[in-house]
């Protein structure tokens, strides 16, 4: 039975695709199980020279790409730099592997037992199960792919049923590299699809929602393989009273509302100095009166559409329950229905409590909650609380101020003097906190050892002792 897939910016259903049921996953896996062994016997220059061919590919279909996801996701300028920035992972990766791979294997370490040597190589895991979401479609499907099939894994990926056109595009870049035929699957389907599909392999790697991440964990579990899971935030902003208001103000609103403030990195609440609240609120409000939407013209403007319309009335709800709480609206704060798309201009609010939803839950929206401190301590409380600990920001007069609070927050990436930047940067290790997830980080060398496992080769080079010398008698005298 085909799903039917919603254009964000008319509200139609314009487009289909066709979920692969269980029997038909199996068949995918085992194909791929099958190929993975000569992919991992390539040594990690060759799988590389292969990779730098598939980035080569998507180069020759970016324009194709880039459409499917400017028709998935109603934003233009972003979905090219998508298409551009996969390019770039794919070589970086390609001439990054090999170096991390001969850092991380050891040969011939000397144990304490002088006969004995041991030394440490990398296996990686057969098949790799990737579930990616609808905010970034192509980066999010290849943002562990790509690392894995560097590393020698074959690699299923099933992303997101609401933006999966890009899908045709890039299965076709991928038809022009024959290495790549049996260690790279792209299968349609929905979250009964995903589920079948952990199933399947060796290791799953999961972009998406806390409920959603929960159930992944526990199929992995009750599969006995590891999962990888990247969940959501709720990513505070710091404002000391040191910091410039009116910058600080800028880099607020952009951190907030781009992309629609559809992004994990997004900041989701501000806390501000009293001492600095006035200018700072001031110029977030006139700021984000002045973002302009993209409609009509998907090429113009700055924010665009909802790309799941159920998100607009989560985020709705929210900022409908917070006013009935007793917070004020300074900016936006009502979803707008445009030729169908749903758009929600930079909503800003203050008067905001600790209990409210809107400062508790992940909004993925345009959102900016604002609330005042009084000290220091006070802030890293707020920004400390609740259940998510993905990212954060701080921002001050100096870095080294910034930075002294920065390491008393409770998130796996904090932007320092601005905010958002781990989603800019890939060399930046992090942990996610809490409950923004588990595993090793995607970032740095770890996004591609991640996906081995460690065997030990320990030599005897002596002569092995006879049951004899573990006797009571031998090993009490």
């Amino acid at each position: 039975m085909s799903l039917a897939v919603v254009n964000p910016r008319t509200g139609e259903a314009d487009y289909s695709i066709e979920p692969l049921d269980e029997t038909a996953i199996a068949t995918v896996a085992s194909r791929l199980r099958a190929g993975q062994g000569a992919w991992a016997a390539r040594t990690a220059g060759e799988r590389g020279a292969v990779l730098h061919r598939l980035a080569e590919a998507i180069g020759r279909h970016r324009t194709a790409l880039a459409a499917a996801l400017i028709a998935d996701t109603g934003r233009a300028a972003i979905s090219k730099i998508e298409v551009e920035a996969m390019i770039r992972a794919l070589q970086r990766w390609a001439d990054s592997a090999p170096g991390i791979i001969a850092r991380a294997e050891i040969s011939d370490r000397q144990t304490a037992i002088p006969t004995i040597t041991a030394s440490t190589r990398l296996v990686p895991y057969q098949l790799i199960g990737i579930i990616s979401p609808w905010n970034f479609p192509l980066t999010l499907a290849l943002i562990d792919a790509i690392p894995a099939l560097a590393a020698g894994c074959a690699v299923i990926v099933k992303p997101s049923e609401v933006t999966p056109r890009f899908m045709r595009p890039l299965a076709a870049a991928i038809a022009e590299v024959p290495e790549l035929a049996d260690v790279v699957a792209l299968i349609e389907g929905d979250g009964a699809t995903g589920a079948a599909l952990i199933g399947q392999v060796d290791f799953i790697a999961f972009t998406g929602s806390v409920a959603t991440g929960r159930k992944v964990g526990e199929a992995a579990a009750r599969a006995f393989i590891p999962a990888s899971l990247e969940l959501g935030g709720k990513d505070p902003m710091l404002v000391l009273a040191s910091a410039d208001p009116v910058k600080a103000a800028e880099t607020a609103l952009r951190a907030s509302v781009l992309n629609t403030g559809q992004a994990c990195q997004s900041i989701e609440r501000v806390y501000v100095a009293r001492e600095i609240a006035g200018p700072f609120l001031e110029a977030l409000v006139n700021g984000a009166k002045a973002v302009r939407l993209n409609h009509p013209d998907v090429n113009a403007g700055d924010i665009g559409p909802f790309i799941f319309a159920r998100q607009a009335e989560i985020v709705q709800a929210q900022i409908d329950d917070a006013v009935a709480r007793g917070a004020k609206l300074l900016a936006g704060g009502q979803v707008e229905t445009l030729d169908g798309g749903k758009y929600l201009r930079p909503t800003v609010l203050v008067d905001v409590t600790p209990d409210m939803p809107i400062m508790a839950e992940e909004t993925f929206g345009p959102v900016i909650p604002v609330t005042l401190f009084d000290s220091v301590d006070e802030a890293v409380a707020h920004a400390n609380s609740g259940i998510f600990g993905l990212s954060a920001a701080v921002i001050a007069g100096t870095v080294e101020e910034a930075e002294a609070v920065a390491v008393r927050l409770r998130a796996g990436g904090v932007s320092i003097n601005d905010g958002s930047l781990t989603g800019l940067v890939w060399e930046a290790e992090k942990s996610s906190f809490g409950a923004s997830g588990i595993g090793p980080s995607r970032m740095g060398d770890s996004g591609l050892l991640r996906f081995f496992r460690k065997q030990a080769l320990i030599r005897q080079s002596g002569a092995a002792l006879p049951l004899a010398a573990y006797s009571e008698e031998a090993l009490s005298g």
